[in-house]
C-alpha cells in the first residue's frame, strides 16, 4: 500500500493488464477523457530504471520505453501511435496540438522542443507529459471539449503555468476556467521538497499574499520547505478554476519510491513517471459523432 499525506482525495489506484495507474474521479465523471498518472510498476525496464520507465534519454533501451508504453496503452486503452509527447525544459511554453501532430515524440521526431504543455480538441490524440518529482496539471473543459495537460516544476510554477495552459484554452478554443474541471497529480510533498534561500524568496514574492506555512515554511536549521501543490491550487483558483472543480493530489513521489519514481528520492537515478489525458470520441444527441 502506498503512503497517503490525507485520506480523503478524489484519486484512486486502478489497475490494467497488471499495470497500476492513478486516476481522478473527477476527471472520469466527465464522460470526456481518457486519463491516468503512471506508476513505476508493471514494465519490463531493469535496474533503477525498473519496471515502467517512459522515457527515451535516461539511459534505457528504447525498445523497452516502448514497450511500457505499449503496456500503459493496453491498461488505460489508448492506441500508443496516438502519442503527443512534451519536450521539457521548464518552461511555461504550451502547444496547440492538431492532427498532424499524432505520433510525434514517439512514432517521429517531435519537431518542436521546449514544450511543457499540450493542449487539444481533437479526440484521439493521448497528450503526455512526464515526471519524477514536478507537478502535473489536468484540464478538461467540457463546454468547448478541449484538454490540457502541463508540467510543472518549481520554475513553472513561480511562472504559473496552469494559467498560462488556461489562457491558452481561451484563446485557441474560448475555454472559461469556471467551466474546466482540472486535477493536481502526484509530485513532491512540501515534507520532501527542501529548497534554497533563493528560491525561497522568489515564491515568496509572487505569492506574497499567501505568505503562511502551508506554502512556504523555514525549519529551526534554518532549511526551507515548499508546498507545491499548495502553490498551483493558488494558481489554478486565482486563474478562475472553481475550488469545487479542483482535484488535488494525496500521494507524494518521494514518500513512495517503491511504487514512483522520484528525482529526490533516488538522487537523480530514476526513470519518468507519465501522465496521460484523451478527449475520447462520443456520440451527440442527434447521432453525430463529437
Amino acid at each position: 500500500m502506498w503512503k497517503k499525506k490525507t485520506e480523503k482525495s478524489d484519486m484512486y489506484l486502478r489497475e490494467g493488464n497488471g499495470v497500476p495507474y492513478f486516476v481522478f474521479r473527477s476527471l472520469e465523471d466527465t464522460g470526456l477523457v481518457r486519463h491516468g498518472f503512471s506508476t513505476r510498476m508493471g514494465g519490463v525496464s531493469r535496474g533503477y530504471l525498473a519496471e515502467l520507465n517512459l522515457s527515451f534519454t535516461r539511459g534505457d533501451d528504447p525498445e523497452c520505453v516502448r514497450e511500457n508504453f505499449s503496456r500503459m496503452g493496453r491498461a488505460m486503452g489508448f492506441d500508443p501511435e496516438a502519442l503527443v509527447l512534451s519536450h521539457q525544459t521548464h518552461t511555461t511554453n504550451v502547444r496547440l496540438v492538431t492532427r498532424e501532430d499524432r505520433g510525434r515524440g514517439y512514432t517521429k521526431l517531435p519537431g518542436y522542443t521546449d514544450v511543457d504543455g499540450l493542449i487539444t480538441d481533437v479526440p484521439g490524440l493521448v497528450l503526455a507529459t512526464f515526471y519524477a518529482d514536478c507537478v502535473p496539471l489536468f484540464f478538461v473543459d467540457p463546454v468547448h471539449r478541449a484538454i490540457g495537460l502541463s508540467h510543472s516544476g518549481w520554475k513553472g510554477t513561480v511562472h504559473r503555468m496552469g494559467a498560462v495552459t488556461l489562457q491558452r484554452m481561451r484563446e485557441a478554443f474560448g475555454t472559461e476556467p469556471e467551466h474546466v474541471r482540472a486535477a493536481i497529480g502526484p509530485s513532491i510533498c512540501q515534507d520532501c521538497y527542501e529548497i534554497s534561500e533563493d528560491v525561497a524568496l522568489v515564491f515568496k514574492r509572487e505569492f506574497w499574499a499567501h505568505a503562511d506555512e502551508r506554502l512556504l515554511y523555514r525549519k529551526q536549521d534554518g532549511r526551507y520547505q515548499l508546498n507545491l501543490w499548495r502553490a498551483n491550487e493558488i494558481v489554478l483558483l486565482e486563474a478562475g478554476i472553481k475550488p469545487a472543480h479542483l482535484a488535488v493530489t494525496n500521494v507524494c513521489t518521494c514518500c513512495n519510491p517503491e511504487l514512483l519514481f522520484s528525482h529526490r528520492a533516488s538522487g537523480g537515478k530514476r526513470g519518468n513517471l507519465g501522465a496521460f489525458l484523451e478527449l475520447i470520441q462520443t456520440e451527440a444527441s442527434d447521432g453525430r459523432t463529437v
